[in-house]
């Protein structure tokens, strides 16, 4: 094959991010933040044992200020802003005044909204549970069990593969129209569960078994349908579908019409060489709720798709939280293409707040070019050093190099535009052909971060 197998890599890459979707808004490379890690933060660390404790106007609209001063494009308002499940209209015991205040603060800061759904989930008193009863999810004949969708009313699960999608479909577009909706986060779509005769996954003709499998296989095939109907009627929305969890349905099907959010907390376990006791309520059942190195590390995983798949697509949060290594490590992580930021921005200081928004200031200046850079990486994820160089050809992008310690030396694949940002901790230095040379200092474990912007053309007079 001529060119190769990095020839078809960056072919395949550049169908996916440009030619796979008729929705190209999922791939305009926003930063997102997300308010649900501060909520955990709540629950466990904050003593309150209530999910729903900072969804309130107050806090969100505090909130909005801050990821306004970081940079932040997308602003999503995780699980608790709901009245029930299905019906998907505002909490009023939470929000007295509506999203009005939410939706007029974003557009003042110049920022987007988005939202968490559950598609599947649908309280026993909702309008869309009324119309589609036939729609709730079985398993051997026995009906889904009521149950509440964090701290609101009992819900049922509904299947997709029915005629409920549609309705799905068009609440959503509702949510847009209403409030400027642009960013839907889906949560709680688990592949398997239900074999019901009465949906679209077979008849009381086909065996239980059958149904239960052809659920499995057209539920992505009914969760695309929804999302370009909505994208039709909205074509500035973008949908991302957690895959955090088991049971969900990670492939290339989905990629044509949305994108996935590929990290939340997980895995659920205090640490990985011990039993967790679940009595034991003051732990939180989670490793990778702290600053440092580990959870970046492991979020950077899905960067190995990069090659293939643009890391546009796996949206992952990274922890804003001090020191200012670890937030050099987060920032180096989540600029590659992820661009997701996580935590509690109450427990960052204006100074801290201030180093994001330069950055991501300078990053926004080459994003689209880090977007379109096929990757070049250097070292093992989780070595010493591991160097990801994203360049485009017009020599814009983003080096990022982690490392325990030690001094680094690179010279980059490409040739590199000139730098207009850095971290302090490294030097840059043309080479003769146009590509640069970079020195990196650490300490212990840290990060370095470079910015290239194409230089002017000098026109003679």
């Amino acid at each position: 094959m001529q060119g190769g197998i990095d020839a078809l890599s960056a072919a395949y890459r550049a169908f996916q991010l440009k030619g796979a979707t008729d929705n190209p808004a999922s791939r305009a490379p926003w930063i997102f933040y997300n308010t649900w890690a501060s909520q955990e933060r709540d629950f466990f660390w904050g003593g309150s044992r209530k999910y729903l404790k900072l969804m309130n106007e107050a806090r969100i609209l505090a909130d909005v200020d801050r990821a306004a001063e970081m940079g932040i494009d997308v602003f999503v308002v995780d699980t608790g802003w709901f009245e029930k499940s299905g019906d998907w209209r505002v909490s009023r015991e939470r929000f007295p005044n509506g999203l009005e205040p939410v939706v007029a603060r974003l557009r003042e800061k110049g920022m987007k909204l988005g939202l968490w759904f559950s598609p599947t989930e649908a309280a026993e008193s909702s309008d869309i549970h009324a119309r589609h009863p036939e729609a709730v999810m079985s398993w051997h004949g026995v009906a889904a069990a009521p149950h509440s969708v964090w701290e609101t009313e009992q819900s049922r699960f509904h299947c997709l593969v029915s005629a409920y999608w549609q309705s799905v479909a068009d609440e959503l577009i509702r949510c847009y129209r209403d409030w400027g909706v642009t960013y839907f986060k889906w949560d709680a779509i688990n592949q398997y569960g239900c074999d019901s005769p009465d949906h679209f996954h077979g008849d009381a003709s086909v065996p239980a078994e059958e149904r239960a499998e052809c659920y499995a296989f057209e539920q992505v095939r009914y969760m695309a349908r929804i999302v370009d109907r909505l994208c039709a009627a909205c074509p500035d929305a973008i949908v991302d579908f957690d895959v955090t969890e088991g049971n969900r349905c990670v492939g290339l099907a989905f990629l044509a019409s949305g994108k996935y959010f590929a990290v939340n907390n997980g895995p659920y376990f205090p640490d990985l060489d011990h039993p967790y006791d679940w009595s034991a309520s003051k732990y939180w059942s989670n490793v990778f709720v702290y600053p440092g190195p580990a959870r970046a590390r492991v979020a950077r995983t899905t960067l190995d798709f990069d090659r293939w798949i643009p890391s546009v697509l796996y949206l992952t949060h990274y922890l804003p939280d001090a020191p200012r290594t670890s937030q050099k490590i987060n920032l180096a992580s989540l600029v590659l293409g992820q661009n997701g930021i996580w935590g509690d921005l109450s427990a960052l200081s204006p100074e801290d707040r201030a180093w994001f928004g330069e950055a991501l200031a300078a990053y926004k200046r080459v994003r689209d070019a880090v977007t379109s850079a096929p990757p070049v990486r250097t070292g093992v994820r989780g070595g010493s050093p591991e160097i990801h160089e994203k360049i485009s050809a017009e020599g814009a992008g983003a080096l990022a190099v982690f490392a325990a310690g030690g001094v680094h030396d690179y010279v980059t694949a490409h040739r590199a535009g000139r730098v207009i940002w850095k971290t302090d901790n490294v030097s840059v230095v043309p080479t003769a052909d146009g590509r640069a040379r970079i020195t990196c200092r650490f300490n212990g474990a840290d990060a370095a971060l470079v910015f290239f912007a194409p230089k002017e053309v000098v026109h003679e007079k």
